[in-house]
C-alpha cells in the first residue's frame, strides 16, 4: 500500500501544459495504474464525491474515463448495486464522511467490490489514515491508498478555478471579517491553490497585494488582509508538500502572485470585445453550453442543440480572443475558402445541369466531411448573401450574426466608445451626464456598468448627494447603486475621517488624474475599442521582469540574490533566445495579426483551423518559468485572453486562477449582495 504523491515531475521531458498535466495525472497516473495482477476483468468502477465528480469533469471528458476501463461511474453517497467481481476507484475528498462510506463499502463478508484503490484530491489527516489502517477487514482489500492533490477546476487550457462563487460576499462583504465562513472559506481555497503545485511539482515564489500602509486617517480592516492571509495559508501549505512529495522541488521553479478584485474594478463591468467575452456577456450561455434551435428533419417543430464553446471545437479556440469584428471577417473567409474547395458544396453551387456518374462520386465522397464542417462553421458564422446559392436548410442562426444584431440594435458601440474614453481620459463628467439624458430607455445594466467605470474613475463625483441625482438622472434604483456604492468595500481601508451616513468612493487620499489606464507603447491598434487592457497585465509583465513594487507585493520566500532575487534572471530570456534580424517588439493581441498560439495553419480542405489543435503544444516547448496570477473575488474573460497573450509574448506559461470566473451580470449581482442594507435617502439627500 503506497501513500505518496505522483512520481511524475512537470521538469524535464516534453513540456507539458496545465491542463495536459492534470488531465494526464487524472487518467494515466489515478485511472490507469488502477490494476490487479488477478483481475480477470480489466472494467473497473469509478467513485466520486460532488467536488471530485467536478475536478473530473472540467478535465476529462467521459470517453477518456472509459478508454481507461471505467465502465460505470457512481456518486459515493447514492446507493449503490454491489458489484463484487468489479474492482472500484475511489476519488474523494479527505473528509470524515466520505471515509466512513468507504469503509462501509468494503467492510463485512460481503463488500460492494473485489478490491479499492483510493485517491485523495488533497492531504489527508492523520486521524483518517488511522481509521482506515485500524479497519483490519477493509485492510486487505485496498490496492492503493494515496494522495492525488488536485483539486482544483480546469476552465482553460492556462485557467482554472477554486469554485467558491460567494468569494466576494464572504470574504469583502459588511460583515465578512466577524463570520466563521470567513477563515473556512480562505482554508479551502489555500488548500485547492496549494493542490495545483502539488500537481505540477512546482514550487513557487509567493508574491501577494500586501495590504495598505498605516496613518491616522486608515485602519486596516479584514478586507485588506485578504492576499496577506491567502498568501500565508499557501505557503504552509506548500511547505508541507516540500518535505512530503517525492522529488518535490527544494528551490523555486515558478512565480505565483496574490491579488484581489480591488486591483481593477474596471475589468468585470467593461464591455470587453473579444469573441469569447461577447458570447458570454451578452448571449443567454449557461456556463459555456450555447443552446440553439435547428430545423426537424422530420419537418416537424425545431429541435433544440446544445454546443459546447469550448477548446475541443477548433473554430472556437482560433477565434475566442479576436475582437467580434475581426472573428466575422475570419469567419466570412473560412466559409468562402470551404465553399471554394469542397466538391460537395461546388456541385450543389452548380446550375440545373445534370451531374454526371463522376460528379456523384466526388459528392458521395465529400459529404460527410461537408457536413461535418459545415456544422462546424454554421454555428459560428454569419451566413452572408454570397452563400445565398448554397443549400444550406440546416444551418442554424449562427453566434456571430447574433451578436452583432445585439450590438446594433442595443447601440453598443456607442456605449463601448464612452466606457474606453472614460477609461483612457478622453470623456468625463459632461460626457456621461449627455449618455444619461439621451439613453433614458436604455437598458439599466448598461447605464449601472458606466456608471461604476466613472466611479472608478471619478470617485469624488459620488460623494453625498452627487450619487443620488445620477441615480435619478439614469432612473437606477437603490438597489442597483448598491452595487456602485459596494466598490468601496472591495477596495478596503475604512477612512476614519468620512462622515457618518454619507456615500463616499474616495477611495484614496492622493490626487489622481482622471485616467484608470495609459495607452499601451508599442502595440497598435487596428480594431475600434480594443484600447482597454486589465492592470494584471502590467502586473504579469513587472512580475516577468524583476519590477513589481517590493512595498505593495511582498514575498513569503524572502528571496535572497543568491537563490534568485527579484532581478534574477527568469527562464524567458534563457528560452526564447532572439536570432538574428528577429523582430524583438511586443506582440499585441490587439492587432490584426494573431498570436502564434492562435494563428491558423493552412488545410487543403478549406478548413485551416482544424489544424490548430494539433499544433498547440508545439508552442510550449522551450518555455520559462510559469507564472500564475491569483485573482480572489472572481476573474474576467478579458484578464483570461491576456493571460494566453502574454505567454506567446513572454514564451512563459502564464496560467489564471481565480475563486470564479464571472461575466458582468454575474459579477453585479454578487456586487450587491455585498451589503444588506438597502440605500435609502435621508433628510439631508445623502446614502
Amino acid at each position: 500500500m503506497s501513500f505518496s504523491d505522483s512520481e511524475t515531475s512537470s521538469h524535464g521531458g516534453e513540456y507539458k501544459t496545465f491542463r495536459q498535466t492534470s488531465r494526464d495525472r487524472l487518467l494515466y497516473e489515478m485511472l490507469q495504474t488502477s490494476k490487479s495482477g488477478d483481475s480477470r476483468s480489466s472494467w473497473k468502477v469509478l467513485i466520486m464525491d460532488k467536488v471530485t465528480v467536478k475536478v473530473m469533469s472540467h478535465t476529462c471528458k467521459m470517453a477518456d474515463i472509459t478508454d481507461q476501463g471505467v465502465s460505470l461511474v457512481e456518486d459515493l453517497f447514492r446507493r449503490r448495486q454491489p458489484l463484487p467481481s468489479l474492482d472500484a476507484i475511489y476519488f474523494i475528498q479527505p473528509s470524515k464522511e466520505n471515509v466512513v462510506m468507504f469503509l462501509s463499502d468494503m467492510s463485512g463478508r460481503e463488500p460492494l467490490y473485489k478490491k479499492a484503490y483510493v485517491f485523495f484530491s488533497s492531504p489527508v489527516p492523520k486521524d483518517l489514515v488511522n481509521r482506515i489502517k485500524n479497519d483490519t477487514s477493509v485492510l486487505p482489500r485496498i490496492g492503493a491508498l494515496r494522495e492525488m492533490n488536485l483539486e482544483y477546476f480546469s476552465i482553460d487550457s492556462q485557467g482554472f478555478i477554486t469554485d467558491h462563487e460567494m468569494a466576494l460576499e464572504e470574504l469583502f462583504g459588511e460583515n465578512a471579517g466577524n463570520s466563521r465562513r470567513f477563515d473556512a472559506c480562505l482554508n479551502v481555497m489555500a488548500t485547492r491553490i496549494a493542490t495545483v503545485f502539488a500537481s505540477l511539482k512546482e514550487f513557487p515564489f509567493v508574491r501577494y497585494k500586501a495590504a495598505k500602509g498605516l496613518d491616522d486617517a486608515t485602519m486596516t480592516t479584514s478586507r485588506d488582509l485578504v492576499p496577506t492571509k491567502l498568501a500565508a495559508a499557501i505557503w504552509d501549505n506548500i511547505t508541507t508538500y516540500k518535505s512530503s512529495i517525492p522529488n518535490f522541488p527544494q528551490t523555486e521553479t515558478c512565480e505565483l502572485l496574490i491579488v484581489d478584485r480591488s486591483v481593477d474594478q474596471i475589468a468585470p463591468v467593461i464591455h470587453e470585445w473579444t469573441y469569447d467575452a461577447m458570447c458570454h456577456d451578452l448571449l443567454d450561455l449557461d456556463g459555456n453550453k450555447y443552446v440553439h434551435e435547428v430545423p426537424s428533419k422530420s419537418g416537424g417543430q425545431p429541435e433544440r442543440k446544445e454546443v459546447l464553446l469550448e477548446d475541443h471545437d477548433p473554430v472556437w479556440l482560433e477565434l475566442r480572443h479576436a475582437h467580434i469584428a475581426e472573428a466575422s471577417e475570419r469567419l466570412h473567409e473560412k466559409m468562402t475558402n470551404f465553399v471554394s474547395k469542397n466538391k460537395a458544396a461546388q456541385l450543389q453551387q452548380r446550375d440545373g445541369s445534370e451531374l454526371s456518374t463522376r460528379d456523384l462520386q466526388k459528392m458521395v465522397q465529400a459529404l460527410p466531411q461537408y457536413n461535418e464542417q459545415m456544422e462546424k462553421l454554421s454555428i459560428h458564422v454569419e451566413v452572408v448573401s454570397s452563400f445565398t446559392n448554397v443549400k444550406l436548410s440546416h444551418l442554424v442562426k449562427p453566434i456571430a450574426g447574433k451578436i452583432n444584431k445585439i450590438i446594433r440594435d442595443v447601440g453598443l458601440r456607442e456605449l463601448g466608445q464612452l466606457e474606453q474614453d472614460l477609461v483612457f481620459g478622453d470623456a468625463g463628467t459632461k460626457e456621461v451626464i449627455n449618455f444619461l439624458r439621451t439613453k433614458q430607455e436604455g437598458m439599466c445594466e448598461n447605464k449601472l456598468r458606466v456608471l461604476m467605470i466613472y466611479a472608478s474613475v471619478y470617485p469624488e463625483k459620488f460623494e453625498g448627494d452627487k450619487a443620488l441625482k445620477l441615480m435619478q438622472l439614469a432612473k437606477l434604483s437603490p438597489e442597483d447603486m448598491k452595487a456602485v456604492k459596494n466598490m468601496k468595500l472591495v477596495e478596503g481601508s475604512d477612512s476614519r475621517k468620512a462622515s457618518s451616513g454619507t456615500f463616499s468612493l474616495k477611495f484614496d487620499s492622493a490626487k489622481r488624474k482622471h485616467a484608470a489606464r495609459k495607452d499601451r507603447t508599442g502595440e497598435e491598434e487596428t480594431w475600434a475599442l480594443f484600447r482597454f487592457y486589465p492592470v494584471i497585465e502590467e502586473l504579469i509583465e513587472k512580475l516577468s521582469k524583476g519590477d513589481l513594487p517590493k512595498d505593495e507585493y511582498q514575498c513569503m520566500n524572502n528571496p535572497s540574490p543568491s537563490n534568485g532575487g527579484s532581478k534574477r534572471s527568469t527562464g524567458a530570456s534563457q528560452a526564447a533566445p532572439v536570432k538574428a534580424g528577429q523582430s524583438t517588439a511586443p506582440h499585441s493581441m490587439r492587432s490584426r495579426r494573431t498570436a502564434t498560439w492562435a494563428r491558423p495553419r493552412s488545410s487543403d480542405d478549406g478548413y485551416s483551423s482544424d489544424s490548430v489543435l494539433r499544433n498547440a503544444s508545439n508552442d510550449f516547448k522551450k518555455m520559462g518559468q510559469r507564472m500564475f496570477v491569483f485573482i480572489i473575488g472572481g476573474a474576467t474573460r478579458s484578464e483570461l485572453r491576456v493571460c494566453h497573450k502574454l505567454t506567446a509574448k513572454l514564451r512563459r506559461e502564464v496560467v489564471l486562477g481565480t475563486t470564479s470566473m464571472d461575466d458582468p451580470p454575474q459579477y453585479l449581482t454578487k456586487l450587491k449582495l455585498l451589503s444588506e442594507m438597502d440605500l435609502s435617502v435621508d433628510n439631508n439627500n445623502k446614502f
